[in-house]
């Protein structure tokens, strides 16, 4: 069975966005970025992977998911398909599709990805955020990957936007530190 995997940047005091919804702050130098593009090149935006001379496998995910304020980000730049290299949902109870390879989907969450993760085969399902919709998805995430950055938002919108009740358990399943200070913690359902 497919899983869904919620891997996020996040600030130290647990912010993945700061309160306009921007996320530049977070650093794109550094030897971290080494390891996220190894590790985790299915989830570079294809115009970003494209100029980098990369070319995502779909061997880590082969899907995404997000909320609309997520993916909405790139529309100043004009782009309404950031990950044109995986088949994209984005939730959104108002709004309607931008671009014939982006699905804009009202239905629950938690319903379309159930049927993801029922698919037979292939490779995992991104929860590309937001926190809304992190909060919405809690008891699907099978797995906690977030890059926690050295700096501090003190407000902006939360990894989950709202607490988990009960709250949700999580085992650590690994850990790497960065010289930038960047620390990837992967966590799995408890």
């Amino acid at each position: 069975m497919r899983t869904l995997v919620y891997y996020v940047a996040a600030s130290l005091d647990g912010f993945i966005a700061q309160p306009d919804g921007s996320f530049d702050a977070f650093p794109i130098d550094g030897d971290h970025m080494v390891a996220g593009i190894r590790d985790y090149a299915d989830a570079i935006p294809t115009h970003v992977a494209s100029a980098l001379g990369i070319v995502p496998d779909r061997s880590r995910f082969d899907t995404v998911v997000m909320g609309w304020n997520t993916y909405a980000v790139g529309f100043d730049q004009g782009i309404a398909s950031p990950y044109a290299h995986l088949r994209q949902y984005v939730f959104s109870r108002s709004r309607t599709s931008t671009t014939p390879d982006v699905t804009v989907t009202a239905d629950d969450p938690v319903d379309v990805v159930r049927g993801l993760k029922a698919e037979p085969t292939g490779s995992d399902i991104w929860l590309c955020g937001g926190g809304q919709l992190a909060s919405a998805l809690i008891d699907e995430i099978d797995s906690l990957v977030v890059k926690v950055n050295p700096l501090v938002f003190g407000s902006g919108i939360p990894l989950f936007a709202e607490p988990a009740v009960p709250p949700r358990s999580f085992v650590p399943a690994g850990r790497t530190e960065f010289e930038s200070g960047v620390v990837f913690t992967e966590y799995r359902r408890a």
